[in-house]
């Protein structure tokens, strides 16, 4: 009987130990967070607005999409005492209507569409505003980033000029294929024929020009290749339908510059009204591998420009250059603040690992396309440290080596969106320890692990002198 009695007692004592982990409200009811919330369901047309049943006769209602249907629903809102707004980022059409619900002083919260997906039965709009409202006024919906009002401005202006760069790039291709299709291998001698020679070679043919010679003396003397190769590539059929599309593509690319220029005037006078947290002056000389190449904007100094508002050289981590400190800057800003840590920076810039745990183990990883800009850029910014000989240089070797290429520019790039957290939140500049501190620290870890593994097998490891 003894026996019998121990062995049902062991059970029962680990029930008693599994009870005290419940909570202690049996009903494990929710508490309403916002007493005074609302959900809306974004639309195109029209957008539906779901408020607590006891705060108007009418809880549902629908408005359109003009200003002056977006002023009634804020006025609206106002009159039922609402404090806090949750809808969803629904392409652009929730911009116009988050500014004019921020005027009524009503404080809105824009929520990630997957958070709300999972609608019990039917969705219809009547019943997505509800449920948005429903969540929000639990809690359990997160407010997406949005930077501040100049940030929002800046970003604004760099990505129009990101998206003329992006369409002059392609206007470029568009001419290579027409230079190609009429046999013309003027790419084969010019490195980009959007240089100095390629766009006066160009230009005289859409002129008119089509003596090889004629148009070889239009090269610019530090071209590598000779006067008589340049000719030589230039003899083609000059089909009329071709030189037609050349023409087209032509102006249109000297079209984009222009608007790309116009852009960096509009961000040279934007910065202008930023506050200086540093003095240009004191910014250090930059480095010869850290020249401005590329669509870095001829107007002004840009890394000055953003040493003077962020109040430290970003450009001083190596792999990051002027265009993807700008672009950082444009997309999250300079308050690191709004980040309660830099692990939680990194998340938001699709560079943490999304592991799926179950059990203490890793049952698998999510993949799912990485969309931040800044975080894009960054892993471009990550593959540049290839042939660096620096620290950062050094450790990406040894991940590239490890875990391969696109996972090695990942674990780089999050530990640059680390280093610029630090450097934003504190106000600290970047010191790199070279290749040789990076090298022999790993030494001495590697060391470490071995003596500890010999331990572990019974034997002691020495090291030779």
């Amino acid at each position: 009987m003894a026996k019998a009695h121990n062995s049902s007692s062991k059970p029962r004592a680990k029930q008693n130990h599994r009870a005290k982990l419940k909570p202690q409200d049996a009903t494990q009811g929710l508490q309403i967070v916002h007493p005074r919330a609302a959900g809306i369901d974004v639309g195109n047309e029209e957008h539906w607005v779901a408020v607590a049943p006891d705060l108007d006769p009418h809880p549902v209602q629908s408005f359109g999409c003009f200003t002056r249907d977006l002023r009634e629903m804020a006025e609206w809102l106002v009159r039922c005492g609402i404090e806090t707004v949750a809808m969803q980022s629904t392409g652009v059409y929730w911009i116009g209507l988050y500014d004019v619900l921020s005027e009524h002083g009503i404080r809105v919260f824009v929520v990630n569409a997957r958070d709300t997906k999972n609608l019990p039965g039917r969705k219809t709009d009547i019943q997505e505003c509800q449920w948005v409202q429903r969540l929000h006024a639990y809690g359990l919906l997160r407010n997406s980033f949005r930077p501040e009002e100049e940030i929002l401005v800046m970003r604004t202006y760099w990505r129009q000029r990101q998206q003329h760069i992006a369409d002059s790039s392609r206007c470029i291709q568009h001419m290579q294929k027409a230079l190609t299709q009429m046999n013309v291998q003027l790419a084969n001698v010019v490195s980009d024929i959007s240089g100095e020679t390629g766009l006066a070679i160009l230009k005289a043919i859409v002129g008119g020009e089509r003596d090889p010679q004629a148009l070889a003396r239009l090269r610019d003397p530090r071209l590598k290749a000779s006067e008589v190769t340049v000719a030589r590539s230039l003899e083609g059929n000059w089909r009329p339908e071709l030189v037609f599309v050349l023409s087209q593509e032509l102006d249109s690319y000297e079209g984009y510059q222009h608007k790309i220029a116009e852009c960096d005037e509009q961000l040279q006078q934007h910065y202008r009204t930023l506050q200086e947290k540093a003095d240009p002056g004191q910014l250090a000389p930059v480095r010869r591998d850290k020249r401005a190449r590329g669509n870095v904007p001829g107007g002004f100094d840009l890394r000055k420009e953003l040493y003077r508002a962020s109040g430290v050289d970003l450009t001083g981590i190596d792999g990051i250059n002027v265009l993807t400190a700008q672009t950082v800057i444009a997309e999250v800003g300079c308050d690191m603040s709004r980040f309660s840590t830099e692990a939680h920076f990194v998340s938001f810039l699709d560079l943490s690992p999304r592991n799926k745990i179950s059990g203490g183990k890793i049952v698998g990883r999510e993949k799912r396309k990485a969309s931040n800009r800044a975080g894009l850029a960054l892993r471009l910014a990550a593959g540049t440290l290839l042939k660096s000989e620096t620290y950062l240089g050094a450790q990406y070797r040894r991940l590239r080596t490890r875990l391969g290429a696109p996972k090695a520019r990942k674990a780089m790039a999050n530990k640059m969106a680390r280093l610029i957290y630090r450097m934003l939140k504190h106000g600290e500049a970047y010191v790199d320890r070279g290749q040789e501190y990076y090298e022999q620290k790993y030494r001495q870890q590697q060391f470490r692990m071995l003596t500890r593994k010999a331990s572990e097998l019974g034997f002691q490891l020495v090291q030779s002198a």
